[in-house]
């Protein structure tokens, strides 16, 4: 039932003038959440509030996930005695960043575009990932994998978190 639903909102909302430009997203074209595409689409963002998390690129390239203090008396105090409440920061590997870009990625309906992927991995998207798992995602009509790069069919998008099993797996 619930897949039925989710398929009827997303048929309306087409219908609509609103196509799914993310897994959970509809709008019109041009009108998409920018906030939300850069942790989507393997960007930027810097963490600043009690327990917030960021991702950094460095000029060197190398990606750093940072962790603010959870508390807010904690990152208060924090923040008034070093001027920020930074309590973590882990370099990201190459393999790490990848797995993430697919993990965020493929929740869009364009998904992961080889050039972006091989930018974060260092590698093209058959040289990482496992060819027979690929092909059986392919064969059951869950992801697309051409020339432009990997993504989701709808169906695939609906079963997202099983698709990402069994293509990291």
């Amino acid at each position: 039932m619930g897949a039925a639903f989710y398929e009827e909102t997303h048929a309306l909302l087409d219908a609509a003038g609103l196509p799914a430009y993310e897994i959970s997203n509809h709008a019109r074209p041009g009108g998409e959440c920018r906030h939300n595409l850069i942790y989507w689409s393997g960007g930027d963002w810097v963490g600043v509030g009690p327990g917030a998390h960021g991702r950094l690129t460095g000029t060197d390239g190398a990606r750093t996930a940072t962790r603010q203090a959870r508390a807010p008396d904690t990152w208060l105090t924090r923040v008034e005695a070093q001027g920020h409440a930074t309590v973590e920061r882990s370099p990201i590997d190459r393999g790490d960043a990848a797995e993430e870009l697919l993990m965020m990625g493929l929740r869009l309906a364009r998904g992961v575009s080889r050039g972006d992927y091989r930018r974060t991995a260092g590698v093209d998207l058959e040289e990482r990932l496992d060819a027979a798992r690929l092909d059986a995602l392919v064969e059951e009509d869950l992801i697309t994998l051409d020339a432009a790069g990997l993504r989701c069919t709808p169906a695939g998008r609906q079963r997202l978190n099983a698709v990402l099993a069994h293509l990291l797996g």
